[in-house]
């Protein structure tokens, strides 16, 4: 039995599978290829990341599918209802990637609040020769210790990111229309665990009272914080976006953060990924990185090792 890996899949995975069994297909096809390639091989497991889209024509047009793959947590670009209504398996990985992406939040928290993402683009240009210059521009910098950080969304990437978050002293306050509370197990090297008990706020008092906000949620029909939200919140606020492109309104959140209501913001997801729009590449209050919330070895030898399991429990 062959399975299609369109978006890669870790070594670690491919392994799994070919010990189980399985033939294992990495070629990059094309989107407007995918159903005649998926025919003409046979293929009986697709499995994707964001890249690739599994919609109706793909599912109603490959008779020999049997099971889609996703691995990462969001479901998005698969038509999960209609292909379990034609009775194919869809399986993701929910779990795996989610301490990657809650330590990317903190490495746009990190460098946000000591404008690392602006120094790092000003530094090989004028260090030599405007460096007491630079170092007065930076040197107005915060600590995250003992500030308020409000989660949207508070799933399991939403919980991981909590625990660093706890881990470095800060305040956590979440909102979740879904999980009123929650108990986080802090676990450390040693071995000793500490738990927090914490309670869903509201939307309004959380963005009342953080002094950074993270999103942790699916894509979204509308806009989950555009200018009534800005305005909401604190001045000088920090954002930051892992999540999905379109949970917020760019337009607005470039005026906040020109307006000065927005210290910085960080985003790995963009509305009109994968072409950014040039005003968010360029401006110098926002830190920068191409989707790679997942993108850790740690995080894909999970993720393929997880697909594997479940595509031998479920085909074999």
């Amino acid at each position: 039995m062959k399975i299609l890996a369109n978006d890669g899949i870790s070594p670690a995975g491919v392994t799994s599978l070919e010990k189980a069994g399985f033939e294992v297909v990495t070629t990059k096809v094309a989107q407007e290829q995918l159903v005649n390639f998926i025919n003409k091989n046979q293929i009986v497991g697709l499995l994707v990341r964001s890249a690739t889209k599994v919609r109706k024509d793909v599912i109603d047009n490959c008779p020999s599918l049997k099971l889609i793959g996703r691995g990462g947590v969001g479901m998005d670009n698969i038509d999960v209802a209609h292909a379990k209504k034609k009775g194919l398996h869809v399986i993701n990985t929910p779990s795996a990637s989610s301490e990657s992406v809650a330590e990317l939040v903190f490495a746009h928290l990190f460098g946000g609040v000591r404008f690392l993402h602006d120094a790092n683009r000003n530094m090989p240009l004028e260090g030599d020769s405007k460096f007491k210059q630079l170092k007065k521009s930076y040197g107005n910098g915060r600590e995250l210790n003992r500030k308020t950080l409000g989660i949207i969304g508070f799933g399991r990437i939403g919980q991981a990111t909590a625990k660093i978050a706890l881990g470095i002293g800060m305040n956590v306050i979440y909102y979740d229309s879904s999980l009123d509370t929650c108990t986080l197990t802090l676990s450390f090297f040693d071995g000793r665990s500490l738990e927090f008990q914490l309670e869903c706020t509201s939307k309004e008092e959380l963005l009342k009272e953080a002094d950074f906000i993270t999103l942790h949620i699916p894509e979204q029909k509308e806009y989950v914080i555009g200018k009534k939200e800005l305005d909401q919140m604190k001045d000088g606020v920090g954002i930051v976006n892992a999540a999905r492109g379109g949970v917020i309104d760019e337009v607005a959140l470039i005026d906040a953060i020109d307006d000065g209501k927005v210290s910085f913001a960080g985003l790995d997801v963009y509305e009109s990924e994968p072409n950014p729009e040039i005003k968010i590449l360029m401006h110098p209050n926002i830190s920068l990185s191409p989707h790679i919330g997942a993108a850790t070895n740690e995080a894909q030898d999970r993720i393929g090792k997880e697909l594997a399991d479940q595509i031998v429990s479920l085909l074999k």
